[in-house]
C-alpha cells in the first residue's frame, strides 16, 4: 500500500460563500483513497508585501502559511478570476513566500482549479497563476484542467454543495492525475 499523501488546498477567495470555497470543501470527498486534503491557514492577514517589513522579519501569517505549504506533499489552488487575472491577495501571499530563503513553492507539485460565472471558468487567472508558479519553480500539473464555468448552475443554491456530476468527474480525473504527479515528485 502506498504512503498517504498530505495535500493542502488554498482558496483564492476570502468570501465564505464563494463557489471556489465550495469547490475546496468538495475536494476531500472526490479524492482518491490514500489522499488527505485539508485547507491551508488563511492568507487574509498577510500584509501587502513591503521590503521594509521583511527587513524586520517575516510576519507570523506568512510563516504559518509557508510552514503549511512546506509540510504538504502537494498543493491545490482553487481561485476565482479577478479582472482577468489572479486575485491580488493570493498573488501577494505567493510574493511573500518567494522572499523566504527556502521558498515553500519551489519543487512543490501544484494543481489549479477555478470557478467563475462566465463561459471561460477562470481560464485567464489559471494561465497567469501558472506563469507565477513557474517563476517560483513549482511543478504545475498541466492536464487535466479544471475550469468550472457557469458555476452557479453547478452548486446547490442553498448549501453550495457541488451537484453537477460532469464537474465531479472532471475534478476526480484531475485529482487522480495529481496524485500520480505528487507520488512521482515526492517518491511516496
Amino acid at each position: 500500500m502506498a504512503e498517504a499523501l498530505n495535500i493542502l488546498t488554498i482558496c483564492g477567495s476570502l468570501r465564505k460563500n464563494s463557489f471556489n470555497a465550495a469547490l475546496v470543501r468538495a475536494l476531500p470527498a472526490l479524492a482518491p483513497a490514500g489522499v488527505s486534503i485539508k485547507p491551508a491557514p488563511a492568507w487574509a492577514d498577510i500584509p501587502i508585501y513591503n521590503a521594509d517589513i521583511q527587513s524586520t522579519g517575516f510576519p507570523a501569517p506568512v510563516t504559518a502559511w509557508a510552514d503549511a505549504i512546506h509540510a504538504a506533499d502537494g498543493v491545490i489552488i482553487v481561485s476565482p478570476e479577478y479582472n482577468w487575472t489572479i486575485p491580488g491577495g493570493l498573488k501577494n501571499a505567493i510574493d511573500w513566500t518567494s522572499r523566504l530563503k527556502d521558498d515553500p513553492f519551489k519543487n512543490k507539485p501544484v494543481a489549479i482549479q477555478s470557478c467563475a460565472g462566465g463561459l471561460l471558468g477562470g481560464a485567464r487567472m489559471q494561465y497567469h497563476l501558472r506563469q507565477c508558479l513557474t517563476s517560483v519553480e513549482s511543478v504545475v500539473l498541466i492536464r487535466p484542467e479544471v475550469f468550472v464555468n457557469l458555476c452557479a448552475k453547478k452548486f446547490d443554491e442553498k448549501t453550495l454543495e457541488l451537484t453537477e456530476q460532469a464537474t465531479k468527474d472532471m475534478v476526480k480525473l484531475q485529482l487522480e492525475a495529481f496524485e500520480k504527479l505528487v507520488r512521482k515528485q515526492t517518491g511516496k
